[in-house]
């Protein structure tokens, strides 16, 4: 039986240590890894994987730190399973000089943070549910990086435990640390010959026994607006503003099929970033959507607000690139199903 404690004495020292490194990605970035940051990590990754005995430890030219552990005897035939994390955390909180604080038996009230910010079980019932629990969390002044360090950190821990009760009955285990999920290129660089696994458990996700076998279609697309810049002095009938068209753009896109106005199977459209001067704007978008006809509605729906605006405004042009980022897993895995069973081709909670 394995006790609590245990995995505990393992779990936590090993995360606390990994959210120190700072591995934000960079969507403005085409590179992979998008940040150097990101090295830091894999390569203490692969000391620590090899330090403790896995087998064919690599870190790729795109930072990849793939590893395997071997079977315990008798299981040399069983089925191979992989486990995948991803290094990076996201931009739009920043991940450096990250603080955490270690809250063992958490009483349930509010936790008082930095700049007179407060964690509040009242309004987050995810947090009052881990009251009595050891709970961490950041200072209030960066984000703390559990998605997905919290992964890395399980996966890092079973390998140890593995490798400390060897007589626990395994097959071969394969893992893999990826960069650049959080812009959607987690798996863009991957070396697909070393993908050994018949199925894989990605350790990201939600509540705590969340088993989900599908994610969104993921595109991102890139909205260019040239205008007509003159003397703002004389710009009466003249000047079309790109910045205004930018901001009429992102106006066009439902605000109901918005993040903040979905959840569930809901898709949605994701303005995260807009620049630019009179002449010259930029548009960059995010798609979701779990069915792939529906994601189409949603190029076409973008691509029609392009030519909407450039007809409202003469002398402006409105271009749009797209690019897909990612699938949903579940299209390819009930095609096979036969070979993956939906029991094992999961995305699984880190919580």
């Amino acid at each position: 039986m394995i006790e609590d404690s245990e995995i505990e004495k393992l779990l936590l020292p090993r995360f606390m240590n990994y959210v120190r490194y700072c591995t934000e990605s960079s969507r403005n970035v085409p590179e992979t890894p998008s940040t150097a940051g990101q090295w830091d990590l894999a390569r203490a990754l692969c000391e620590e994987l090899s330090a403790l005995g896995l087998k064919d430890v690599t870190l790729t030219n795109h930072c990849y730190v793939i590893a395997r552990l071997p079977p315990s005897p008798g299981k040399e035939n069983a089925p191979s399973v992989g486990f995948l994390a991803h290094i990076d955390t996201a931009s739009d909180v920043s991940g450096k000089d990250v603080q955490p604080r270690l809250v063992p038996n958490y009483n349930g009230e509010k936790i008082e943070l930095a700049g007179g910010l407060f964690l509040d079980p009242a309004k987050e019932p995810d947090l009052a549910a881990q009251k009595g629990k050891t709970i961490i969390h950041s200072d209030g002044t960066t984000l703390l990086g559990a998605d997905n360090k919290a992964g890395i950190a399980i996966i890092l821990t079973a390998m140890e435990y593995f490798l400390r009760n060897p007589d626990i009955p395994r097959g071969k285990i394969r893992i893999a640390f990826t960069p650049d999920e959080e812009i959607g290129r987690g798996m863009s660089k991957f070396p697909k010959e070393k993908a050994k696994s018949i199925f894989c458990y990605t350790l990201d996700g939600d509540g705590e026994g969340t088993i989900e076998m599908e994610c969104f279609n993921a595109y991102s697309a890139t909205v260019n607006i040239k205008g007509n810049v003159i003397h703002l002095g004389s710009a009466r009938g003249k000047l079309v503003n790109a910045v205004k068209l930018a901001s009429e753009f992102v106006q066009m896109l439902p605000s109901q099929e918005s993040p903040e106005a979905t959840d569930g199977r809901y898709g949605y459209y994701c303005a995260v970033n807009i620049s630019g001067n009179l002449g010259e704007a930029k548009v960059e978008l995010l798609l979701r959507d779990f069915d792939k006809t529906n994601m189409e509605k949603r190029i076409k729906a973008v691509e029609s607000a392009a030519k909407t605006l450039e007809t409202l405004y003469p002398g402006s042009s409105v271009n749009v690139s797209f690019t897909r980022q990612y699938g949903n897993m579940a299209d390819l895995i009930t095609k096979n199903i036969a070979v993956y069973p939906l029991r094992y081709c999961c995305h699984i909670s880190n919580s």
